[in-house]
């Protein structure tokens, strides 16, 4: 049996009483007992960057140094990664943009998955998502997780990872049918 994916899931906004804690537990909760993948969270408010304003983009120059340069080496050390997030203003969160726009080998050839949630399940941040990860030579998975609807607002208040229905399930298990078959593809290729 190959050593399992070691995928990292990204909570994608750092803003106070987030409701993506709640996904994120949901998340973990659901892949516990899956043998393919080894999941650790990469929580941003871990991660403090500042925005954006390197002289050169990552692709040309990494960042060196404190936060900048521990955030790409952290991303060198998976496989791939699950972005967990909402959608602002028919985009991702600005500090997700902020963390990817510090590195780029981190994410340089490795599978995205999403995990999006909110009133229209996230769709138009995932859109998003899938083009800048595109442009990160990343491998954006096709199956995602779009928690949406009477699913996200009956969960509002109660704010419960248990009270999601099975119904979702299946779209969870194509999400890492993909991630399993694209991560197995692209890891070999990053150890050579």
């Amino acid at each position: 049996m190959a050593d399992p994916l070691k995928i990292g899931v990204i909570v994608g906004t750092t803003r106070e009483g987030r409701f993506a804690d709640v996904v994120t537990e949901w998340f973990m909760d659901k892949t516990a007992n899956r043998q393919a993948f080894q999941f650790e969270l990469i929580d941003l408010r871990d991660h403090v960057l500042p925005h954006f304003e390197e002289s050169m983009a990552p692709a040309y120059s990494e960042p060196e140094g404190g936060a900048k340069g521990k955030w790409n080496d952290l991303l060198k050390g998976y496989d791939g990664f699950i972005v967990v997030t909402p959608e602002y203003n028919h985009s991702i969160p600005g500090v997700l943009k902020n963390a990817f726009d510090y590195a780029y080998t981190g994410w340089r050839r490795k599978p995205l998955g999403i995990v999006g949630y909110g009133p229209s399940g996230a769709m138009r941040a995932a859109e998003h998502l899938r083009v800048i990860a595109i442009n990160f030579g990343m491998v954006p998975v096709r199956g995602a997780v779009h928690i949406a609807g009477a699913d996200f607002f009956a969960n509002m208040t109660e704010r419960d990872a248990k009270a999601f229905p099975d119904h979702i399930d299946p779209t969870l298990d194509e999400l890492l049918g993909d991630m399993e078959f694209w991560g197995n593809l692209t890891k070999p290729a990053l150890q050579g």
